[in-house]
């Protein structure tokens, strides 16, 4: 039994790996853009 469930995993894993190369990785979050501080210095003239 054990045996079947190694077989499986390993042919999702083949799966996996096909689906990935025909239509490439996962789509990843975007990541959220780091706030830059900006010094904001008044103008005087």
């Amino acid at each position: 039994m054990e045996y079947i469930e190694k077989v499986l995993e390993k042919l999702r894993e083949w799966a996996r790996e096909l689906i990935e190369a025909l239509l490439g990785p996962e789509p990843q979050p975007e990541a959220e853009p780091v706030p830059v501080p900006v010094r904001d210095f008044p103008r005087s003239r």
